[in-house]
């Protein structure tokens, strides 16, 4: 099989689902027909048979060489995308909670609280999921009227309002990379949280749009979850990383605090049937394995970050070169995302955003075969996915698109 010249002279930034690297496509499409000479494509194999759990054996063992995942922790592969974990992980630790404070006079007589940061869409969506499900929710930082404000000071995780250690939350949860406001933490930014927290709550991170794009520290969070379809492979497998220690049966407590989780989102299920408690997202699964084997050889996450760096540093000086034309909707630099790069098209008279301007300059990339770069349809605008498989070739078209149209607009 081959490519087409259409595929090859277009560059797709669009969110997600998002673009795969064409190497990594050929050889998917190939194992869909025929996989490694049996007779049946890859999607057709039976997820109970040896050759599909070597893949899924494969897939995860790559993914701990790449992110450093130590053994004490579990790699689930589950479904249902991120927003499905803004249930399952609330869910799970409660249980948690309740198995190992319920016997606590002061922790296990009531609902624990859960403390939540939101730093932009996805978060402010985790805390509505968690105020359908439990009764002491916690907002420890709202973060979102400051992030286009360049007199706001971001506040630092010890200057969050945290629940108070002696009430033992159950969980603190934060979005490492806000896909719609383009809002990403700077690296180890939790890791300013106060010790006794960090010792004594579980951490719960939402990589869904950065994960593999550079380090982080997995011993330092009870919980990594992330969707494929950004910046892993095609939609449809949600990969968890949990410490085994927060793995518990739920159906063996009697806290009145953790409802019925429903089967397919106790973490226990999977764990104890290595993923297989029911029929996963197999091709996807398949697919985002070929990613991890593709990024090992490409020098890991240590080289995938230095592209980010370069991708986005060639648009974000393009960006600045033209502060009539254009205004990143990050007013602080050091929390830009480098993979979701959101900015505004001005009105040259008004200085103010122009919905006009935006659709042309949308118009004028799909011209030049560059599309999927329209912003959120909640915030509007522009955005433009930088993920691994993005070239620097193609952010440095990008931004030259960006440059001659600020020249001639």
């Amino acid at each position: 099989m081959s490519t087409t010249p259409e595929r090859e002279r277009t560059v797709n930034l669009g969110a997600g689902p998002s673009k795969l690297s064409t190497d990594v496509v050929l050889e998917a499409s190939k194992a869909f027909i025929d996989y490694q000479g049996l007779g049946i494509g890859v999607a057709e194999l039976s997820h109970r048979s040896d050759t599909f759990k070597t893949i899924l054996a494969n897939a995860e063992n790559d993914l701990r060489k790449l992110l450093d995942i130590p053994d004490n922790y579990a790699v689930l592969f589950m479904q249902g995308g991120g927003t499905e974990q803004f249930s399952s992980t609330l869910l799970n630790m409660l249980a948690a909670h309740a198995a190992k404070h319920g016997n606590n006079s002061n922790a296990g007589a009531s609902a624990p609280p859960v403390d939540y940061v939101v730093s932009g869409a996805w978060s402010k969506k985790a805390v509505q999921e968690a105020r359908r499900l439990t009764s002491r929710v916690n907002v420890a930082s709202d973060m979102i009227s400051m992030i286009g404000d360049p007199n706001a000071e971001i506040p630092s995780p010890d200057k969050w309002q945290l629940s108070p250690v002696d009430e033992y939350p159950a969980m603190l949860y934060y979005c490492e990379n806000e896909t719609i406001h383009g809002f990403e933490f700077p690296e180890h930014w939790i890791q300013r949280l106060p010790q006794a927290y960090r010792e004594r709550v579980p951490i719960v991170a939402d990589c869904s749009s950065n994960i593999l794009s550079r380090p982080i520290d997995v011993r330092a969070h009870g919980v990594i979850f992330f969707g494929a379809q950004k910046n892993v492979g095609p939609s449809g497998v949600t990969m968890v990383i949990v410490r085994r220690d927060l793995i518990v049966d739920p159906d063996a407590l009697q806290a009145s605090y953790v409802p019925p989780i429903p089967a397919t989102l106790v973490y226990k299920n999977m764990a104890d049937n290595g993923s297989l408690y029911n029929t996963p997202p197999t091709f996807s699964i398949y697919v985002s394995g070929i990613g991890f084997r593709k990024l090992l050889l490409d020098g890991g996450v240590p080289a995938a970050q230095e592209r980010a760096r370069i991708k986005s540093e060639l648009v974000y000086k393009t960006l600045d070169v033209f502060p009539h034309v254009y205004r990143p909707t990050v007013a602080h630099p050091a929390f830009r995302s480098k993979m979701n790069l959101t900015f505004r098209v001005l009105d040259r008279a008004s200085g103010e955003p122009s919905p006009d301007a935006e659709k042309r300059l949308v118009a004028f990339c799909r011209e030049h075969h560059v599309v999927s770069i329209q912003g959120h349809r909640s915030v509007g605008g522009i955005r433009a996915s930088l993920y691994n498989s993005v070239t620097i070739e193609e952010a440095n078209k990008l931004a030259s698109l960006l440059k001659h149209f600020a020249e001639v607009n």
